[in-house]
């Protein structure tokens, strides 16, 4: 089984958020939301259901959430698997992970310093 089976997101820091929002809903038609993103769902025959999405999102470049300009979330189908596995190959894996109603997640740093979100959907989300 492959250890990333899609994107969960794309998240990037921007000096202006809202204008940068404006310029997306602008130019490119994005039905960005308030909370300064679009959810795209997921369909086809890998998605039956049609109940995931992948998130694209602009945030402040003064947040913290992740150190660089952007992050990319990947969709994992077993997190702990993945870490576990990452950790003993010797990656950069962050100790902390995080649990809630929106799945499981996992940090872990590339060679080049950027910050990877490992994505495990609730139950019933995850193509495949």
């Amino acid at each position: 089984m492959a250890r990333v089976n899609g994107i969960g997101g794309v998240f990037f820091k921007a000096q202006d958020p809202e204008a940068l929002r404006a310029w997306y809903r602008r130019h490119l038609e994005m039905d960005i939301q308030p909370w300064g993103g679009v959810s795209f769902p997921w369909h086809g025959d890998h998605d039956p259901g049609g109940t995931g999405a992948t998130v694209w999102s602009i945030s402040s470049a003064m947040s913290d959430y992740y150190p660089g300009p952007f992050m990319i979330n990947y969709r994992v189908a077993d997190l702990d698997a993945v870490l576990a596995a990452l950790r003993a190959e010797g990656c950069d894996v962050d100790d902390k992970t995080d649990a809630s109603e929106f799945g499981k997640f996992g940090w872990v740093t590339d060679p080049e310093g950027n910050r990877i979100e490992l994505w495990q959907p609730p139950s019933g989300t995850l193509p495949g």
